[in-house]
């Protein structure tokens, strides 16, 4: 699997998702083009799915936020007859590289984190209306939702059968949210899971699968009932919507990629590839009316995009540069203005809907499986939501002084009130808390420097960066931090940064990236699973999988 993937989509092509949208309410339905697969060598039966599926639904959830603010309840239906979803396609997970197999279980949550938040984070209620087998992946989508509702005929059902069918676990949240969010006993959840059929009817509702069993003849007039009722329970302020137009970029045939305002530089050499996210180029919206007027165009929204799909170019596209690096460029004042609009217009829809997409942005970079470093140099902008990828970083280096022949304002990190609980991590806290989970004196004292442009020295002091360093040094000290990290094994990497960055509390969103980073990434790698006679392999030749039967 080789082709370039892109992740920019709009409804004009959609060939595996529709919505039809009636006020309040949008009927989103899942009918895959079974010969729409991303890549060559399957094809996508009973509404399985592949990265090129759950790209168009990342679409439609971001698009329903922004293009349809109006919209209160989405009801996720099947477009197809006796089947919800079969789930992630075998043959697609069979012939896929490992790297390719987890990033895409990583897209994967992360668009269903953002649909299952999406009634916390914008009042927008996902209900999933079962109807026909709903298994593994499709059973994940469902559970994803807000509120289940199962029909109950003699073949809907409900089903995680990775385990005996595939040697794999459910790669996208599956167990964690039946044990944390449905709270499934835990002996129930154990018979669930290793029941290849499913379960179905009221045993469904009765261990807590579903919420709701509806007669077959009373289902689909009790989907519409209930939907109605949602959006009228709703105190979601309506609003008319702005489009999301196609984003601008030019990809270079060294794999850079040039957006507006992000700059990717690749160097394949060093395994190297260097982000530079520049500051505003338009001032401060003077009023709502304003902001609407951007549309897409405001820097702050234009900024998160581009950010966005850099990253996922970069994680699917670039595997084998492991070191990322994060560069601001700008003036921190019009970072903090801009910010700072925002903020005081929160109760704005779109206002709100900006920063909402700051957090899942950064929440992306926080789980990203590369070294990441931020280089804090003269003409920087880490201030407000920018200075938070100092914090998602694994190291933060930051010019001490000005530096000779370097013309540019020296070297700060300013603090706002963007910094202390907008943006919060997965584990729940903001970066700072968990940067300070030792100190949480230390972060309260940091509220007072709110504002204060602060030079090496005191963000050095302050504990808000690594290293600091002075033109004699830096660019050795950098060199030699680069080549290091990049000589080091990616899988450690991968599994010491992953362990450390998600400081403090468990949370359903930790455990769920927790467990795909460790249990499901070794899981994918065993013979068990995807060797020559691993289940994967066989699945649907009639023989199982022939398994090294140790415990390890």
């Amino acid at each position: 699997m080789t082709k370039r993937i892109d992740f920019q989509t709009d409804p004009s092509r959609y060939r595996h998702w529709r919505v039809d949208y009636d006020g309040a309410i949008a009927n989103l339905y899942m009918d895959v083009d079974e010969n729409g697969g991303l890549f060559d060598g399957y094809q996508l039966k009973l509404n399985s799915y592949d990265l090129g599926v759950d790209i168009e639904l990342a679409d439609v959830v971001q698009r329903m936020r922004f293009e349809h603010p109006e919209v209160k309840v989405v009801v996720m239906r099947s477009g197809k007859d006796k089947v919800f979803c079969a789930g992630a396609n075998i043959r697609m997970l069979g012939g896929a590289t490992h790297a390719h197999k987890v990033n895409f279980c990583k897209f994967t949550n992360e668009t269903r984190n953002t649909f299952e938040a999406a009634e916390r984070d914008s009042g927008q209620k996902y209900i999933a209306a079962v109807k026909g087998a709903c298994a593994g992946g499709g059973y994940e989508l469902a559970l994803a939702c807000n509120h289940i509702m199962l029909t109950d005929d003699s073949s809907t059902t409900v089903a995680l059968p990775e385990v005996p069918l595939l040697a794999v676990l459910p790669g996208t949240g599956g167990l964690t949210r039946v044990t944390d969010k449905r709270k499934v006993r835990r002996d129930l959840a154990d018979v669930f899971c290793s029941l290849e059929e499913g379960v179905k009817g009221k045993r469904a509702k009765d261990w807590r699968l579903v919420d709701e069993v509806i007669a077959n003849s009373k289902f689909d007039a009790t989907v519409a009932e209930r939907a109605q009722e949602f959006a009228a329970a709703s105190d979601k302020p309506a609003g008319t919507g702005i489009a999301l137009t196609p984003l601008q970029k030019t990809i270079g045939e060294d794999g850079s990629i040039q957006y507006s305002l992000v700059e990717v530089a690749v160097d394949r050499a060093a395994r190297k590839v260097t982000v530079t996210l520049n500051g505003p180029d338009q001032p401060v919206p003077a009023s709502l009316d304003a902001l609407h007027g951007q549309g897409d165009q405001g820097w702050m929204l234009r900024l998160a995009r581009e950010f966005d799909d850099a990253i996922l170019e970069l994680r699917l596209n670039e595997m084998d540069l492991g070191l990322m690096v994060f560069r601001t460029q700008g003036d921190p004042a019009a970072v903090l203005a801009h910010e700072a609009f925002l903020l005081d217009n929160s109760g704005d829809w779109l206002a709100r809907e900006i920063l909402q997409y700051w957090k899942r942005v950064l929440k992306r970079v926080d789980v990203t499986s590369r070294s990441l470093v931020a280089l804090v140099e003269s003409g920087s902008c880490y201030a407000g939501f920018l200075a938070e990828l100092l914090w998602a970083s694994d190291r933060s280096y930051m010019m001490d002084g000005e530096f000779e022949g370097d013309n540019r304002p020296v070297a700060t990190v300013t603090l706002s009130a963007g910094n202390f609980g907008p943006f919060p991590m997965g584990n729940d806290l903001t970066r700072l808390q968990t940067r300070f989970l030792a100190e949480p004196e230390a972060v309260e004292v940091l509220k007072g420097r709110i504002g204060t442009p602060m030079q090496a020295d005191e963000a050095m002091e302050a504990g808000l960066v690594t290293y600091a360093y002075d033109d004699i040094d830096w660019d050795d000290e950098i060199r030699i931090f680069m080549e290091e990290r990049a000589s080091f094994s990616p899988d450690a990497m991968t599994g010491m940064e992953a362990n450390l960055r998600f400081a403090g509390p468990e949370t359903m969103e930790t455990r769920i990236f927790g467990r795909l980073t460790a249990w499901q990434n070794w899981i994918f790698n065993r013979p068990n699973a995807t060797g020559k006679d691993g289940a994967l392999q066989r699945y649907g030749t009639g023989v199982r999988g022939d398994y090294n039967m140790q415990r390890v």
